[in-house]
């Protein structure tokens, strides 16, 4: 914990009002978190340089404690007192303790909370209640889908959990987010197509790319479709694009002796750094894009280099180096000065207003000292400079995305000796995001279309979603996609698996009389069949959907399933080694197997009626799920292998008969023995009236 962070202690005999307005007192003048300087009655806190966001820029980092209603406002209405102190002394307590770098989810929760505290016609916090809090989680509901609802919601708990555990509420609270992790398993429907279409980039964007590789000729065209290159060849967060340092190549040969291509890379959330090797076909690409952003960044580098070494002094170019030795400097000279591109002296003359620095007059001449001009170019340095990122420890000096100030604008003019750093936003809006706000991308300079003659439109998230999706459909190993992508956490590969129902019907197919590809009878052809392998393959397989622990592909076209969803032991189930999620979710099963098998065990030894038939279904459910988790831990089965156990009899067991006796298990009483034996009978469908 950091030495600057005081910790609240709450007295449970006082009452909620005095804890929280202890709470609030302490925030607001005892805690230095966003600096001992932060003005803590504003409507927005500007936390730039204690909260920076890779990839963002000089773009300020501010928190706007906003209503709900005018969040979106440009004069935003703050929320109420009491209210508002609350929500500040939490973001900020909460900052010291569970530091984030972006505050958004906190106080997207707090807005709601206000909200709905609002609607209950209160204004101090020491009245929410449960209630109060259900209405928040219905806020954020409606205005928040998927993985950003659950988020906030996550938020909106640890509030609860907070004011309760430090007496600040009236009513004690037990209180849990009804807002459920989104679980993505359709692979079929409008509604998939629909999500899988935002998430990946058209076949039009991913034609007219390469295009704009080959055909940009302005530098921000050049800079942009180099940056889309090498998002291309690997599952790179922009951010780490734009991290990158200028000497990020790696040559290295691999065991067989061959050359070997990588970049150095930071991950942006957490992982270790580590070199991404592209893939053979990808490295004349990405070695001329890397080639290209060199070039054309190599000014910029220069420019950081000088300052770190003349931290006081004015860079000026060879031809320029004159100028330093005079004190006044006429308007064409501060033009000179100051932009790379020919100019009015007009221009430098509104710069140096805009910038207080002072003119004098001498005739019809206009004049400006070379140290105002010079303490003013330099004020205009990024923040943070010489750092681009402090965390990581890269310089400007050091970076492969390092501009001239606007030299990437195309209506403004560039300057010669300020420098800036590339940020998210200009890069999706020169793939196209914000076309339909007016912002020219780089396909409409090119003249490249959708085939229906739309704007093509494609964030750098999508490549990320495209080339993961591109490895689940291939078979590569979860640890794999994980490892490539630079994740910590092998469950997040799910958010980005968009690999539809079609798809997965094709792998299957591909797999058939593949021994290599396929483990179980429909590895192997039936001998003297008058079919091709691939006919038979569309018969054998005509459809597929996900379950639990695998892929179904029995044809209800032709009947309903047999098995009432016990896949396990089905055999038109089929498994996919390397699948992460589904392996846990086998193992997890086979210990459930195991214990009811136990107890299925111990109810034949008390004898128990129907326990020995019972007994025997779990024996043969635990042998086909150790059967499956040994082909799993099977070196010899290659990742990505589909998976048909083989067709191992199976011990008949009507499903509501085996359904009442696992129900009953837990409790140790017998459904079948509590019933006379006709209604046995009659369940078991031997009663004949």
């Amino acid at each position: 914990m950091p030495d600057n962070v005081v910790v609240f202690i709450p007295k449970a005999e006082r009452h909620a009002a005095d804890n929280l307005s202890e709470f609030v007192a302490m925030g607001r003048s005892q805690l230095c978190i966003f600096g001992s300087d932060l003005r803590f009655d504003d409507i927005a806190w500007d936390v730039t340089d204690t909260t920076r966001l890779k990839g963002h820029g000089n773009n300020r980092v501010r928190i706007y404690f906003s209503t709900q209603e005018t969040v979106d406002d440009m004069m935003p209405t703050q929320m109420a007192e009491p209210f508002v102190s609350f929500a500040k002394a939490y973001v900020r307590y909460m900052q010291g303790l569970r530091p984030t770098k972006n505050p958004a989810f906190r106080v997207t929760a707090l807005r709601a909370l206000d909200a709905a505290h609002r609607k209950n016609g209160r204004l101090n916090p020491v009245m929410m209640d449960g209630d109060t809090f259900n209405r928040a989680a219905r806020v954020i509901a409606e205005r928040l889908t998927g993985s950003t609802a659950y988020r906030v919601g996550s938020q909106l708990e640890l509030i609860a959990k907070f004011v309760s555990e430090h007496y600040l509420t009236v009513v004690p609270l037990t209180w849990r987010s009804p807002i459920k992790r989104p679980i993505d398993s359709t692979r079929v429907g409008v509604e998939f197509d629909k999500r899988r279409s935002e998430k990946m980039p058209s076949q039009a964007a991913l034609d007219a790319l390469p295009k704009a590789f080959h055909a940009a000729y302005q530098p921000q065209d050049i800079l942009f479709s180099s940056i889309a290159a090498v998002l291309c060849s690997a599952p790179d967060r922009i951010s780490e694009v734009l991290l990158l340092a200028e000497n990020c190549e790696i040559h290295d040969k691999t065991s067989g002796g061959k050359d070997a291509y990588g970049l150095r890379w930071q991950p942006a959330k957490g992982a270790d750094p580590m070199v991404k090797w592209i893939i053979p076909s990808m490295v004349p690409v990405v070695a001329k894009a890397i080639a290209k952003i060199r070039s054309l960044t190599e000014g910029a580098r220069r420019i950081a280099k000088w300052y770190e070494l003349n931290p006081k002094k004015l860079y000026l170019p060879k031809e320029l180096e004159h100028l330093r030795t005079q004190d006044l400097l006429t308007m064409d000279e501060v033009q000179q000065v100051l932009f790379l591109e020919e100019g009015t002296a007009s221009s430098a003359r509104l710069w140096c207003s805009a910038n207080d620095v002072l003119l004098t007059k001498n005739g019809s001449r206009v004049y400006a000292q070379f140290t105002d001009v010079e303490k003013a170019t330099i004020a205009l340095l990024p923040a943070g400079f010489p750092l681009l990122n402090a965390e990581m420890g890269i310089k400007f000096s050091e970076a492969l995305i390092v501009v001239r100030r606007n030299e990437l604008h195309s209506a403004k003019a560039t300057f010669g000796s300020v420098i800036e750093p590339v940020n998210i936003n200009q890069v999706n809006t020169a793939l196209g995001t914000r076309s339909a706000h007016g912002f020219e991308s780089i396909f409409d300079r090119l003249g490249f279309t959708e085939p229906d003659g739309s704007r093509i439109r494609v964030s750098t998230h999508q490549f990320r979603h495209y080339l993961n999706t591109l490895a689940q459909s291939g078979g590569m190993s979860q640890l794999d996609i994980a490892k490539w992508s630079g994740r910590l956490d092998v469950r997040q590969n799910e958010a980005y698996d968009h690999v539809t129902a079609d798809q997965m019907v094709a792998k299957i197919r591909e797999s058939i009389g593949d021994q290599t590809l396929m483990f179980g009878p429909l590895a192997k052809l039936p001998k003297n069949i008058p079919l091709s392998r691939d006919e038979f393959a569309r018969l054998k397989i005509p459809t597929a959907h996900t379950t639990d622990l695998g892929f179904c592909v029995h044809d209800y076209t032709m009947m309903p399933c047999e098995k009432h969803a016990d896949c396990i032991n089905c055999n038109e189930h089929v498994c996919v080694k390397g699948d992460e999620g589904k392996t846990m979710r086998v193992r997890h099963r086979l210990k459930e197997a195991k214990q009811l098998l136990s107890r299925a065990e111990e109810a034949k030894t008390q004898g128990y009626y129907g326990a020995d038939r019972w007994m025997e279904h779990h024996q043969k459910t635990v042998q086909r799920l150790t059967q499956l988790t040994d082909i799993f831990d099977n070196p010899a089965v290659a990742v990505g292998a589909v998976i048909q156990l083989a067709d191992v009899p199976i011990v008949p067991w009507p499903g509501v008969e085996q359904a009442l006796e696992d129900r009953d298990a837990s409790d140790g009483n017998s459904t079948m023995e509590r019933l006379a034996p006709a209604d046995v009978s009659r369940m078991k469908g031997t009663s004949h009236g």
